[in-house]
């Protein structure tokens, strides 16, 4: 039975990946993390859309979901603006650009889990290994391509000392507008 009708509630732009195996297996990819995060206990569609976009930034109203969500629509448009003010001098993928974008955060069902109070905190899995890592590690035993796991592995700070791609670049400042406007509605909501 394929994931794809799940993981396209949660994630609507995985329909516009147009090679249908590469669609199937970031299904399958948030498939495992779903099931396998939170400690091991596994994560509610609920529990998933509750999950504040990021654990730096204070008492926000965004979450982890829409943040993701937020970031795909980002990297089409950029992707979009660049195609139509330079053509094909900028060549983008975008298959692998929506794969990346939607499997970018794919490792945080692991790093979170939660409190005896269900608050969600950084587990001990994510104490160990941070997202980029994992979710490359989920990808790969999904037979996701190297470039798409190039964007999970370089969105973040851990990209900083190699060449991004330019589909790893425009997830990674995508990222970084959620992530800084967070970072400055947290600091005024204190």
């Amino acid at each position: 039975m394929s994931n794809i009708p799940f993981v396209a509630e949660l994630f609507p732009n995985l329909m516009d990946i147009q090679d249908p195996t590469l669609r199937e297996n970031v299904a399958n990819v948030w498939m495992e993390a779903i099931r396998t995060g939170c400690g091991g206990h596994g994560w509610t569609v609920d529990e998933l859309r509750a999950i504040p976009f990021t654990l730096l930034a204070g008492d926000i109203d965004l979450r982890y979901i829409e943040h993701l969500n937020s970031c795909c629509k980002q990297c089409i448009a950029i992707a979009r603006v660049l195609k139509e003010v330079f053509g094909d001098r900028i060549p983008i993928n975008m298959d692998y650009l929506i794969a990346g974008s939607l499997l970018a955060d794919v490792g945080k069902p692991l790093e979170f889990d939660k409190d005896e109070n269900g608050k969600v905190i950084k587990g001990h899995f994510g104490e160990m290994l941070r997202h980029p890592f994992s979710g490359v590690a989920l990808c790969y035993k999904h037979n996701i391509p190297p470039e798409v796991m190039h964007i999970v592995a370089t969105h973040s700070h851990e990209g900083d000392k190699v060449q991004r791609s330019i589909e790893s670049i425009i997830f990674h400042h995508a990222d970084f507008v959620d992530f800084d406007i967070a970072k400055y509605l947290g600091r005024k909501s204190r």
